[in-house]
């Protein structure tokens, strides 16, 4: 294909997992096999991407190397299940909290969203803390929990008390019954540690736009007892703030992963800040996009929530600031990407068939991918060669 680039055509890859179909490193080799089709001697540079939720492990150990470790932990009720964390290449780790706490051991129903407990991801950072690591990004994403990271905490050697001095039960039920924090046996190894939470939301942890609220509904909580609920979690922030002297309820993040973010703020002395930012500034993402022409994100479905914190539009906005274009290959769309747009991803590109069961879809994903991306880049070039 003839093109208007005196240099050859450099495009570079950051797209998040399509989830249940293809992490993002699987779904940028795709998108690699459409682009070589469309211009056979185009660069590409690939940079796997996730936002703090699921693939945040494979993303960091992808970009930098490392191992994965697998221990023992406790899921949300209880069971002892096999989870994994990253040990990267600079000393630092990565875990996911869905990996000991994720939406995919819950039922959904109510009973299982006011027992769920972050126990087993304390159970994760406490593991980290052993091996002498001190650098530890925790990926706040698909929770199941909504206990404001009493679990967590509890695993850690924190001590809820209720008014007759015992230990409270786990999960959000057990908040309403928080008096008092007993932390003296608080694993002190926290205090020479760097906690970096990674999250793509900015909810607080109480409040009709807090953890219970927002999130609490597609977890189980019924949406009648809400105000009830974030009563319970309220009560418990005010004990935390009175034996801290911390309010981080408000701060933005604290309520990621049903709260989880609060937990992390309040106990372990950590900072919240975006995944997709995280990783971006691990690669030197902003270097990167100094000789590339375009750049393709992507993720499995795009609305326009995607242009409030999701991984695309972060990417987007920094290829805006060095004038680069930024195209998306997604699964499906909503209609409406007006806000998508305003972000700065120009142009988006569906590959499911709208005609498909979800599942063919899936089984399609590497095929349709592929289509879309090189798609694409005949658009790109024909968009180029329009300004000329």
């Amino acid at each position: 294909m003839r093109t208007p680039f005196k240099r050859q055509l450099s495009i570079l890859l950051a797209a998040d997992s399509f989830k249940g179909a293809a992490s993002s490193a699987e779904i940028e080799d795709y998108l690699e096999v459409g682009i070589l089709r469309a211009f056979p001697d185009a660069r590409i540079r690939k940079v796997p991407i996730a936002d703090g939720g699921e693939g945040t492990l494979d993303a960091f150990i992808a970009q930098g190397g490392g191992r994965r470790e697998t221990i023992y932990v406790e899921n949300p009720f209880g069971k002892r299940i096999a989870a994994r964390f990253g040990v990267l290449s600079d000393d630092s780790a990565v875990i996911e909290m869905a990996e000991a706490a994720g939406i995919g051991f819950s039922d959904r129903s109510c009973e299982a969203a006011l027992r769920a407990s972050t126990y087993g991801v304390g159970q994760l950072l406490h593991a980290v803390l052993e091996q002498g690591i001190r650098r530890v990004y925790i990926g706040l994403g698909g929770s199941a929990t909504t206990d404001g990271g009493a679990g967590l905490a509890e695993a850690l050697g924190i001590q809820l008390l209720d008014s007759h001095g015992k230990t409270v039960s786990r999960g959000l039920q057990g908040l309403r019954e928080v008096v008092s924090v007993d932390k003296s046996l608080l694993d002190q190894r926290l205090q020479e540690s760097e906690i970096i939470a990674l999250s793509d939301v900015d909810t607080p942890l109480t409040g009709t736009c807090g953890a219970v609220y927002v999130f609490g509904p597609q977890k189980g909580l019924l949406d009648a007892r809400l105000c009830e609920f974030d009563a319970w979690m309220q009560r418990y922030a005010n004990v935390v703030f009175a034996d801290t002297g911390y309010d981080a309820s408000l701060v933005a993040g604290a309520g990621a992963a049903g709260g989880l973010g609060f937990g992390l703020l309040s106990f372990c002395g950590a900072t919240i800040t975006s995944g997709v930012e995280a990783l971006l500034d691990r690669v030197h993402f902003n270097e990167l996009l100094r000789e590339t022409d375009l750049v393709i994100t992507g993720e499995g479905r795009m609305d326009n929530q995607t242009a409030h914190g999701k991984a695309p539009v972060g990417i987007a906005r920094r290829a805006a600031l060095q004038g680069v274009p930024t195209y998306a290959v997604v699964g499906s769309c909503t209609e409406d990407l007006s806000e998508v747009h305003r972000a700065g991803i120009q142009r988006v590109f569906a590959s499911a068939p709208s005609d498909l069961s979800l599942e063919e879809c899936m089984r399609r994903t590497s095929e349709d991918v592929a289509a879309a991306a090189e798609r694409a880049v005949r658009f790109f070039i024909q968009d180029q060669q329009s300004f000329k």
